[in-house]
């Protein structure tokens, strides 16, 4: 018999169990854009071997542990140890009143300090230099934290999916460091799928936020068949290099990078070289060349001189045979002629245009984030039920064990006798009979007594109702 109040408390057949997330014993501590500057994320970053021989150590001191760490965050998401549970009881009495082993918060509390000093010694820093910037979640409170990471609302941009693949590759180190248990396994598929239904239920990542991204989703707009059309990169820096690698990833197979610097050139080509896509390093000097083989431009020089003017635009077009061309202008002062904006089939587009592109869409994110945080409040309530009917299932089990053993006891003891000279069945049959009843009845029985004794009408009534209802269906 299971009883759930308001508080999350739960009998279960005599037993008092705290149910709810506090028993899942997840905890998060970890430092982000919002807490720590980045001088000391740096310093507080996990990153290649150093992953392995941390999950390795945490796993002294834990039941599982993930470590996600970014440019922006770095976060131990662990499971506190269950505490050793006690051998089972001998007799029916005791099975059925053994309290569960549950974490008091005075032991979470002791459990988090260590994963904190942990983390200070590991990175060889001073615990209190870092601890300001710590913050920690427990039992509901992580497990939402977590989510809205997944959902990309805790993110420095609002909505951004990058984060979730993070957090599948941080997964998949700790499956490969046999660091995720089953339970921590089974709360990250929780993750997972939650923050699927934010990202699809919800526009909170619908809209481009970074010129990158910007510029990728105008180049779906524009186009289709993207393995047929060609990328020409316009000079090798950081801005297009970030644009070359979003455009290239929706499946562009062909880029060209045109730049004064063949080494910088080279170093990009080789981050987007792939067996679907050809790439090739031109001179700038070849540009008016080989514009005219661009469906899509991105330049981004630097220089003080316009690299693409009307007149290179007409001709390029006219070997295109006026197939239509998408600019991308992200240079400040411009690399291409603004007037260009007024040929036909071309479609050019400056920083400023997109900048009042993503400003819009920014106010969009964060009026989607209004329901993101709505749904992710009823999912983390969802979850919480799902692992409540999982436990109790477990305790439905264990009760189940010890009460057989206890009959089985029971029953051998009558078979024994059955076998004894002069034994008379119909006597021992009913003494087994009035055992086996005083063993099923004595647990709800002693529950009864105990509300009553309490106080607790509404527990008792709970409990009399289920019992007269559980008779009547039979």
């Amino acid at each position: 018999m299971v009883y759930i109040n308001n508080q999350n408390t739960v009998w279960l057949t005599g037993e008092r169990h705290v149910y709810g997330l506090s028993i899942m014993r997840l905890v998060v501590i970890g430092v982000n854009h919002k807490t720590a500057p980045v001088a000391l994320r740096e310093r507080l970053a996990l990153v290649g071997d150093d992953v392995n021989v941390a999950l390795e150590q945490l796993e002294v001191f834990t039941d599982g542990s993930v470590i996600v760490s970014t440019c922006n965050r770095t976060e131990i998401y662990a499971l506190v140890p269950q505490p050793v549970e006690s051998e089972p009881a001998q007799s029916a009495t005791n099975a059925a009143t053994t309290t569960s082993t549950t974490l008091s918060a005075a032991a979470i509390s002791a459990h988090i300090i260590k994963i904190k000093t942990w983390l200070a010694e590991f990175k060889q820093l001073p615990l209190a230099e870092i601890e300001p910037h710590l913050y920690v979640h427990r039992d509901t409170h992580a497990l939402t934290h977590w989510l809205r990471v997944a959902a990309g609302l805790d993110s420095m941009i609002l909505g951004e999916p990058q984060i979730l693949g993070q957090i599948k590759r941080a997964v998949h180190l700790a499956q490969d460091q046999k660091a995720l248990s089953n339970q921590l396994g089974w709360i990250v598929d929780q993750v997972f799928a939650a923050a699927k239904r934010v990202r699809n239920e919800t526009k909170v990542g619908a809209q481009a936020v970074s010129l990158s991204f910007a510029a990728a989703k105008l180049v779906t707009q524009i186009f289709d068949d993207l393995p047929s059309r060609t990328l020409l990169v316009v000079a090798a820096g950081e801005m297009n290099r970030l644009v070359a690698t979003h455009i290239a990833g929706l499946g562009v197979g062909r880029v060209i990078i045109c730049n004064r610097n063949p080494e910088r050139a080279e170093a990009l080509a080789a981050e987007l070289r792939h067996p679907n896509r050809r790439v090739e390093v031109r001179a700038l000097a070849e540009l008016s060349q080989v514009l005219g083989e661009a469906d899509i431009v991105s330049s981004c020089s630097g220089s003080m001189d316009v690299l693409i003017d009307k007149t290179m635009t007409l001709q390029a077009l006219k070997r295109r045979r006026y197939q239509p061309m998408l600019m991308i202008d992200l240079a400040v002062p411009r690399d291409i002629d603004s007037t260009i904006s007024r040929i036909d089939d071309v479609y050019l587009y400056s920083v400023d245009d997109l900048q009042h592109v993503i400003a819009g869409n920014i106010e969009q994110r964060r009026q989607a984030a209004v329901d993101a945080e709505l749904l992710v409040s009823q999912l983390v309530v969802e979850i919480d039920r799902r692992f409540q009917v999982r436990q109790v299932g477990k305790d439905i089990q264990q009760y189940r064990t010890r009460t057989h053993d206890q009959v089985d006891k029971l029953l051998q003891a009558s078979i024994a006798k059955l076998q004894q000279d002069n034994a008379d069945p119909e006597d021992i049959l009913t003494e087994l009979s009035r055992r086996l009843t005083q063993t099923l009845t004595h647990a709800p029985s002693k529950l009864m007594r105990k509300a009553a004794r309490q106080g607790d009408s509404e527990l008792l009534d709970f409990v009399v109702s289920g019992l007269q209802d559980a008779h009547r269906r039979r």
